[in-house]
């Protein structure tokens, strides 16, 4: 019995050490063989009918980072149409391996976000490497302009695009930042609408102005927000906080640090007309002010600031509805609190361009500043 188990062990032991020397190995490649794709961008193509060109901006490899004084990048261009075959085709053009696992940017030309967008960003939601860190943005010039922009703030070993989005480097509330996989579900899903920022570069070429977002309508017109609605949708659905908010009544003038913000809603469909009311609660203090003011008339502030906020919320929510987007996903909570059949949303198409909003704002102000 001992002398069967030995065999055993032997054969077991030579078949192990066999497999190993049989493997034919993988598909590593050292990082010297590699060169990375920090940004895609996709353009209309002027040369293939009803195709794209593909941008990719490349970090090219540097002995020593530090002793680099400038940024150091090249780009790679070519129009097909289809984003996979252009990205095949380029890869042809560099005798290395082209890695998407660090294209933390993808930027759209404007012009094709009113197209069927299955078309062309199918490539980037089936690939795995990058569909958690990438961050989509809509190009107010051609996607080739600011991929391959540098402004005069980026130092070497960085690229500006990603500081935009990421929470490392400006917070600022006219941002909206949305990653691949957010604009896939929030696609797919029903009820809710996926925002994207607006990039664009000043008239000097000198950096980028990213205050503006678009609403999009898979398959439709997206609508455009404008700077100071994009900042009020970004306090509202993202708790954006820390931002300044101005008001203007008469001859006064003021301008809030908001330093906190909360909204909750509720849809009421079995009181009366269909309704959703909603709740803002801001608490912050007085910045800025045109005239001399008296702590003791804070709540008078406070409610002029609350008649302002409601006033320009009802403005946002307005036009959203009447462009029939949706962005705070309104739809999709109303989906979730009910019982699954078939018609619902169907339900809720007919009920939204009707329903009326109930806005309740609290805004609490704590001092006039710090100057008595």
């Amino acid at each position: 019995m001992a002398g069967k188990r030995k065999v055993m062990k032997n054969f077991f032991f030579i078949a192990m050490i066999a497999s190993l020397l049989l493997q034919t190995g993988c598909a590593f490649k050292d990082i010297d063989k590699r060169i990375f794709v920090l940004a895609i961008g996709i353009d209309p193509s002027e040369k293939v009918r009803d195709g794209f060109k593909v941008t990719l901006k490349l970090a090219k490899p540097a002995g020593d980072v530090k002793q680099a004084i400038s940024q150091d990048f090249t780009y790679l261009s070519h129009d097909s149409d289809s984003i996979a075959e252009a990205i095949r085709k380029m890869e042809s053009y560099v005798d290395k391996k082209l890695d998407l696992g660090h294209a933390r940017s993808i930027v759209i030309n404007k012009e094709l976000i009113s197209k069927d967008l299955n078309t062309f960003m199918d490539v980037f939601t089936r690939r795995g490497d990058i569909q958690m860190i990438a961050y989509v943005a809509v190009s107010e010039k051609t996607a080739e302009e600011t991929v391959t922009f540098a402004p005069d703030t980026e130092p070497p070993a960085t690229i500006a695009l990603f500081n935009f989005f990421d929470n490392t480097g400006t917070d600022s509330p006219y941002i909206s930042t949305t990653f691949l996989f957010e604009m896939r579900r929030k696609a797919l899903n029903k009820g809710i609408n996926a925002v994207l920022p607006i990039i664009d570069i000043n008239e000097e070429k000198k950096h980028f102005e990213v205050n503006k977002s678009l609403v999009l309508k898979w398959g439709g017109e997206p609508v455009e927000l404008t700077q100071l609605q994009t900042k009020y949708l970004n306090s509202l659905i993202k708790d954006v906080n820390e931002f300044n908010y101005e008001i203007k009544e008469d001859d006064h003038h003021m301008v809030l640090f908001i330093n906190r913000v909360k909204m909750k809603y509720k849809i009421i469909l079995d009181e009366g007309a269909p309704r959703i009311d909603i709740y803002i609660k801001k608490s912050g203090v007085i910045s800025e002010s045109s005239k001399v003011l008296d702590n003791r008339h804070l709540k008078k502030y406070s409610e002029q600031a609350e008649k302002d906020v409601k006033k320009k919320v009802m403005e946002l929510l307005t036009k959203l509805q009447e462009n029939n987007v949706d962005p705070f996903g309104f739809g999709l909570r109303y989906r979730a609190t009910r019982l699954s059949r078939e018609d619902l949303m169907d339900e809720w198409e007919r009920i939204y361009p009707e329903i009326k909003f109930n806005v309740m704002v609290n805004v609490k102000l704590k001092s006039t500043g710090a100057i008595e």
